[in-house]
């Protein structure tokens, strides 16, 4: 007892368990004792079953060797994906840094514009690269806008920039078709088109191509390394600009036939109007344009353009673009061109024009330039009709013969010009002003004109009996009349009515060549000018712009014109003009008293001599015929109210018309000319002078002896013969 109070007797909890007795002091109810814990057992994997037998070992291997395979492609894979987007990463972002602001993009030509405008300030061509100036995808016409995204792009709004759809898609059809997969359809979207436009960023440097040509070609180039570049340069944009902002400089930068540069541009060239008004109908045609913009313009074959614009509005209709009523109204009325581009009148004109400014504002104008002319459309028509209706009804089928028309004020400021038989036609062979011909009797008027301008008058007479030429050196010469017949004295005015040889030369001869010389000259023939006989006849050449000029110094009272067609040229934008009139009134080269009588002596001709089938009922007409050596050139050039008209035919191989002179087809031509031009017009008198009785003066008869001719002009000489006796008028 005594030892055990002396220690702490250790305490030892009780163990109860449930249902079961107590130990020693306990009570029972506690948890059982846990089991000691036993080590788990690792899990053993499935053994695969030995392959057994030929087959089954084949098996095993093949299996064996594609988990194999695809470990190391999946391997290879992931890290080559990687290495790519990283790439593409890195190439999106340089692009992206390097890219400008869109105004910068938006007009992307190296080369400027030409407008040329009529005397009443309309459009009536262009020229050059046309830009109509910057435009905004939310500014232009929502027809315009939907009618390229359902051509073009469908899920323009929704792709990265590039689309794999449209890519798989187009790769499709290409193979269906029997094409490689890049050929045909692209897959591309705005955005890669966008890219395309812009060259990948890389600017046009003259000194680095051939040609602005060959530079456009090479951005075209389709490879695919191109087509990866591209898409890089895609991204870049969408992650650079906005979705209308690439839109935008899309809407600038596409080409649309017709040298017209953005939808600003082809809309005001092909419907007179900007690009925020475009109908449905419209945005169709011009969406239409963006496959293939020379095949389609509208200018070339509208039909074919409306063929295509009707593709175009159903698919704006199948995208909810247009509702079915919408479309349908589309369908009925189809784009129709403007009155300018429908017409496409004075191309010859606007080229001439074009030549006769500086090049730097005209055909190599890095600027847009404007400039007002003096062309009148309403002249313009009425010789493109008259020459059509005369070739379609009294040429016979499969002739080759070319025609050409002028048509000028008495100032020199040309209305109108054709430059042969193609009347809608530019940029090609102009007859009216490129072409030099032999001018024949059409140049006997400055004859007369000088011996007017000498005091000869009207009624005075000529011998017209047989002549005989001696030039020493060349020997002797013995010319005839077209009729081979002589009328003795005649005076100078039947003498020109009839277009008669033998007295052109003796007035020629009495008033002295060099005096005949001088006055063609002045007043406008600047072509070389025979020193010899042939003179008087016509055996120089001219230009058919020429000789209208210089009669038109004999309407206007006999002071000198240069034809002019430029009235002045400014920048678009600007009011001032950078040069005015290059042309106009001269200085006097005969008495306006001479000039009068002579325009009477003219309307003779045309009253009952050689010139009868230009008359025109109500109306003062007076003119000359022309036919030269062997009916390869037949003219006639005449007055009729305020105008002057030239009109020339031949051949441009100068092949012999067949039954044709000044006096029959080429007065035919200005007869039907003038008629239109004279509709509707107010009738004015010609400014003539009715002669009193003349002097009764001779000039001498007999054979003229003549001076050595110059070594020039001694080769046109030996042709006189030829011409004296050919000459049909």
């Amino acid at each position: 007892m005594s030892s055990d109070r002396g220690r702490k007797s250790t305490l030892v909890a009780e163990r109860r368990y449930a249902g079961g007795e107590s130990g020693s002091g306990g009570s029972g109810g506690g948890k059982p004792p846990r089991k000691p814990r036993r080590d788990k057992a690792p899990r053993r994997r499935p053994q695969r079953k030995r392959p057994t037998g030929p087959l089954g070992w084949l098996s095993a291997l093949i299996g064996g060797t594609l988990r194999m395979v695809i470990r190391v492609v999946w391997g290879i894979g992931w890290r080559f994906g990687l290495a790519c987007a990283i790439i593409i990463g890195l190439g999106v972002g340089y692009y992206a840094a390097q890219l400008p602001p869109v105004s910068d993009l938006v007009d992307g030509r190296a080369r400027g514009s030409v407008t040329l405008l009529d005397r009443d300030d309309a459009t009536f061509a262009w020229r050059g690269e046309q830009f109509g100036g910057m435009i905004r995808a939310s500014e232009v016409s929502p027809n315009l806008r939907n009618a390229v995204v359902a051509t073009e792009d469908r899920r323009f709004y929704m792709h990265p920039g590039v689309d794999p759809i449209g890519i798989a898609s187009a790769i499709k059809i290409n193979v269906s078709e029997g094409r490689s997969p890049l050929s045909g359809n692209g897959g591309s979207t705005i955005t890669q088109q966008t890219a395309k436009l812009l060259c990948l960023g890389r600017p046009y440097v003259e000194s680095e191509w051939e040609s602005e040509t060959a530079y456009e070609a090479d951005c075209r180039r389709t490879t695919l390394w191109r087509k990866a570049q591209e898409a890089v340069y895609a991204m870049a944009m969408e992650l650079r600009y906005t979705k209308e902002e690439i839109l935008t400089i899309y809407l600038n930068r596409a080409y649309l036939g017709s040298g017209t540069r953005g939808f600003e541009a082809a809309a005001q060239q092909y419907f007179g109007h900007g690009a925020e008004a475009v109908s449905p109908a419209e945005g169709a045609m011009l969406a239409g344009l963006l496959k293939a913009p020379t095949t389609y313009a509208p200018t070339n074959n509208l039909a074919r353009s409306q063929g295509r614009a009707n593709i175009i509005v159903g698919l704006m209709e199948a995208q909810d673009f247009l509702t079915p009523a919408e479309a349908e109204e589309a369908r009925a009325n189809p784009a129709q061109l403007s009155q300018a581009a429908s017409a496409r009148t004075g191309g010859y004109f606007a080229d001439w024009v074009m030549d006769s400014g500086p090049e730097f504002f005209t055909r190599d104008t890095t600027e847009d330039v404007i400039i007002r002319t003096t062309l009148d459309q309403r002249i313009q028509k009425a010789a493109e009709d008259a020459l059509t209706d005369v070739f379609e009804t009294r040429i016979a089928e499969g002739s080759e013969a070319q025609a050409a028309i002028v048509v000028m004020s008495a100032d020199g400021a040309v209305r109108g010009m054709v430059g042969g038989r193609n009347v809608r036609a530019s940029g090609v062979f102009n007859r009216a002003t490129q072409a030099l011909r032999q001018t024949g009797s059409a140049f006997k008027p400055f004859v007369y004109a000088a011996a007017l301008d000498l005091g000869m008058r009207p009624f005075d007479l000529v011998d017209d009996s047989p002549l005989t030429i001696n030039i020493p050196g060349s020997g002797s010469y013995t010319p005839d009349n077209y009729d081979h017949e002589f009328k003795g004295m005649v005076t100078l005015t039947q003498a020109l009515a009839e277009s008669r040889n033998i007295p052109a030369i003796r007035i020629s001869e009495h008033v002295g060549r060099e005096n005949v010389r001088t006055v063609a000259s002045q007043f406008g023939i600047q072509s070389d000018l025979a020193a010899g006989p042939a003179l008087a006849l016509g055996a120089s050449a001219s230009t058919l712009l020429e000789m209208t000029g210089a009669y038109a110094g004999i309407l206007n009272g006999g002071s000198s014109v240069t034809p002019y067609g430029l009235v002045d040229l400014r920048l678009q934008g600007e009011e001032q003009p950078l040069m005015g009139t290059g042309g106009g009134m001269g200085e006097r080269v005969i008495r306006e008293e001479a000039a009068e009588e002579l325009i009477w002596m003219m309307s003779r001709v045309v009253a009952e001599g050689t010139g009868t089938r230009a008359r025109i009922d109500g109306w003062e007409v007076a003119g000359k015929t022309g036919t030269t050596n062997g009916a390869r050139d037949a003219w006639f050039v005449g007055f009729a109210g305020n105008y002057v008209a030239g009109v020339w035919m031949g051949y441009d191989d100068n092949t012999p018309l067949t039954g044709v002179t000044g006096g029959g087809l080429p007065a035919d031509i200005w007869h039907e000319t003038m008629v239109r031009v004279l509709e509707g017009q107010q009738v004015t008198p010609l400014p003539m002078r009715t002669p009193g009785a003349g002097s009764g003066e001779m000039i001498a008869s007999g054979d003229i002896q003549t001076g050595p001719l110059p070594a020039t002009d001694q080769l046109i000489q030996s042709t006189l013969d030829e011409i004296l006796n050919g000459a049909a008028d």
